[in-house]
């Protein structure tokens, strides 16, 4: 089979995994990518992803992240079984209003590795990107686990990105989720 040809379509589109491999930085066995488009400059989004703590209210599973410093912000994550698992994030890359690069410190429980761009777009808002790069703990059990409690990587990616685009460009987020403010007036009424 011959390579296809070459194309303008972002690497989330590959048609092989070297290629998606390559978007990616660190040497993770599982590579996933998520792109939309924001109707927002590409300075705003990056300003408000720039300090970490802000993606606790936008990322469904990550219950806080504690930023260190400029360069290192510690993550707690939801994981599969109602478990946390944590990890330090250190800063690899940082071009105010267009990328922003991260890898996981040595040592901790969730090996990671990732990248956000946002691409203005004239007259269209801001392409935002993200490709991680991970290893899922516990392997292949760990995967179907974290899959079939909606919590694994790839479909995060996705989920959270488009959250980012309501809540950039609306001010909140749409669900159809109960929350249990929701269910105990349901239950007390």
């Amino acid at each position: 089979m011959t390579d296809p040809a070459p194309t303008d379509a972002p690497d989330t589109t590959a048609y092989d995994k070297e290629r998606a491999l390559s978007a990616a930085p660190g040497d993770q066995a599982n590579v996933t990518a998520a792109v939309v488009t924001i109707n927002k400059p590409a300075q705003e989004l990056y300003d408000f992803w720039r300090d970490f703590a802000n993606l606790a209210d936008v990322m469904e599973n990550v219950e806080h992240i504690t930023v260190v410093d400029r360069e290192r912000s510690t993550w707690t994550v939801k994981a599969p079984n109602d478990r946390e698992v944590q990890w330090e994030a250190l800063v690899t890359e940082d071009e105010p209003g267009r990328v922003i690069g991260w890898k996981s410190a040595d040592g901790s429980e969730i090996n990671n590795a990732g990248r956000v761009e946002f691409t203005e777009v004239p007259g269209r808002g801001t392409v935002v990107r993200a490709v991680i790069g991970y290893d899922v703990p516990g392997g292949f059990l760990g995967k179907i686990a974290a899959k079939l409690f909606q919590r694994e990587p790839a479909i995060q990616a996705r989920r959270d990105l488009r959250r980012f685009k309501m809540f950039m460009e609306t001010g909140e987020i749409a669900t159809s989720a109960r929350t249990r403010a929701h269910a105990a007036e349901h239950k007390a009424g």
